[in-house]
């Protein structure tokens, strides 16, 4: 294999990943106007439903135009030898092969943040607020895109520092050391992530006193789920979509509720809702997940250890020096189809194990009460009733909402 023809798969892979995506959301966006099951007629009034189908249309447009412009640019990049004179940037300022990454993904991060602003702004402050979702202020995009980088420099920084640390004392070996590291740290990020990440951003008050919380509390005692706190998050700082979810394990575990869902479900509801979480927790989900993602990483560092130190890699992408972090990118072009295909494994997963939470729900509580909340939810996001079954397998991580609600009625 020659460095031109590794260039050109290169980019006939990001070429094919866009197109086939591309493809996805044209098929699912021909079943906006599809029949209402009968199941579902009574989510949305007339006038809403096609409110819904204008967002789905607003979002499929924009969607379609930024990725079409993305793409653009970085096939330009790559026709410019773009990781090149990056490279050489990083270089002129350092000899550490460490320090060297660290500025060569700096400036691409940076770079890319730069360019990728014009249409996340566009995407909540117009398409968002058009339909009335955004409560995002200027000032809180801001200082949220800052937060992002600078944790993204100490934690991915710090991260990348010590993989490349490894790669350069155990050579092909460091892929064991580097698995330990992630393996670490997404345990400490399960565990601790309610407590040390969310509160840069969001403010979390316990649960006050009154119907509900005795409602949830009375719930958690009947199955047995010792509840340590149930917190409310200021989701409606920034949007109006309500969510609600479960993180943690053993003594950190936490049930989460956006303020915004609360607002939305009554208390029955809401404590439906919560149920299904529990039943995640009961079945072991969280754990089964955690050791899944885990696995996965492993098998990326071991096939990255297979292919990074090939000079190739770096040729291909018009870099005269071999290096890692070079090693790196073309490696992640070329795993993205591995990658589409664990993802869609883990999709599969994921929706068998929505579903057992549902049964889980739907047999320590009413599962009427579960399908409102769903119906609700749906209703209020605008979410689609008809996806194209192609996109539900692929990229659904939950099942349709008449999946659920036939699931939860059996």
């Amino acid at each position: 294999m020659t460095p031109d023809f590794l260039f050109y798969l290169l980019i006939a892979i990001i070429i094919i990943v866009f197109l086939i995506d591309s493809l996805l959301d044209i098929l699912n966006a021909r079943h906006y106007n599809n029949q209402i099951p009968e199941e579902l007629k009574d989510v949305y009034p007339k006038e809403e439903y096609q409110k819904s189908i204008t967002y789905k249309r607003s979002n499929f447009k924009f969607k379609l135009v930024s990725s079409s412009i993305s793409l653009c640019i970085m096939l330009v990049f790559f026709f410019i030898d773009g990781f090149a004179i990056v490279d050489n940037i990083s270089r002129s300022i350092s000899n550490n092969p460490i320090v060297i990454a660290l500025i060569f993904f700096g400036i691409i991060m940076i770079g890319s943040d730069i360019l990728s602003t014009p249409s996340t702004y566009y995407k909540i402050f117009v398409i968002e607020e058009k339909f009335g979702f955004n409560k995002t202020s200027i000032k809180t995009f801001f200082i949220d895109k800052i937060k992002n980088i600078i944790m993204m420099m100490i934690i991915g920084g710090g991260l990348l520092a010590l993989i490349i640390w490894f790669y350069q004392i155990t050579n092909n070996s460091f892929w064991m050391y580097a698995w330990a590291l992630v393996s670490i740290f997404t345990i400490a990020m399960n565990m601790f992530y309610a407590k040390l990440i969310v509160p840069i951003f969001n403010k979390q008050t316990p649960l006050e006193s009154g119907e509900l919380r005795n409602t949830i509390e009375a719930y958690s005692k009947k199955v047995g789920f010792q509840l340590k706190d149930i917190f409310v998050i200021d989701g409606s700082k920034r949007s109006t979509k309500a969510n609600a979810y479960f993180s943690g394990f053993g003594s950190e575990k936490r049930i989460t509720l956006y303020d915004t869902l609360i607002n939305d479900l009554d208390n029955e509801e809401i404590v439906a809702v919560l149920a299904h979480e529990v039943g995640h927790y009961k079945k072991r989900h969280v754990i089964v997940n955690l050791f899944l993602s885990i696995a996965l990483t492993g098998l990326t560092l071991w096939f990255l250890s297979l292919f990074v130190a090939n000079p190739l890699l770096s040729e291909a992408l018009g870099v005269a020096t071999p290096s890692f972090h070079i090693g790196l990118i073309a490696f992640g072009i070329l795993y993205s189809p591995i990658s589409e295909i664990t993802g869609l494994i883990m999709n599969i997963v994921s929706r068998a194990f929505e579903y057992q939470a549902d049964n889980y729900a739907k047999g320590t509580y009413d599962h009427e009460a579960l399908i409102n909340s769903l119906k609700k939810l749906s209703k209020n996001n605008l979410s689609n009733l008809t996806p194209h079954p192609a996109m539900v397998f692929i990229h659904y991580s939950h099942p349709t909402l008449l999946q659920r609600i036939k699931n939860l009625r059996e």
